[in-house]
């Protein structure tokens, strides 16, 4: 073979691994970028998600602390997000979420409590129907951190 082809083969041949090897690095860039952006947009989705439950929840239990009858809109409100959960949560969080409706319900039942009866409760720490599922939440979101 003819040397000089065989210098010419060479050098096609290293571009081509060359263009080869910068392709195949853009492509896993890329991918890698698209998959942090799908995680990051993710996670968001699922804070506001249980900001909206938080904040529902928050309002519903007040109210049940010191009525007898429940707004039954805001109760739908707060398991139309639940539902939504199921869809994007662990069950870890959905089963946090569904007690503390049940937290909320059983306390619509309870007796109405008067101001320092709510102090008292705060003090005590006994009135945070909202911490397991917080707790929850920030785990799973740690875990997508993570992964």
């Amino acid at each position: 073979m003819n040397p000089a082809y065989l210098s010419a083969l060479a050098a096609l041949a290293g571009s081509a691994i060359g263009g080869l090897t910068s392709l195949g690095s853009a492509w896993l860039t890329q991918r890698h970028q698209d998959r942090a952006t799908r995680r990051s947009r993710d996670k968001a989705r699922r804070q506001k998600l249980y900001k909206q439950f938080i904040d529902e929840a928050s309002k519903l239990y007040a109210d049940a602390l010191v009525h007898d009858q429940a707004e039954i809109a805001a109760l739908v409100s707060v398991y139309a997000l639940i539902s939504r959960m199921r869809v994007v949560s662990s069950s870890a969080v959905v089963e946090k979420a569904e007690s503390v409706v049940r937290v909320i319900i059983d306390t619509y039942f309870a007796p109405n409590k008067t101001f320092p009866e709510v102090r008292r409760l705060i003090n005590s720490h006994a009135m945070d129907p909202l911490r397991a599922f917080s707790e929850e939440c920030r785990a799973e979101l740690q875990a997508l951190k993570a992964s």
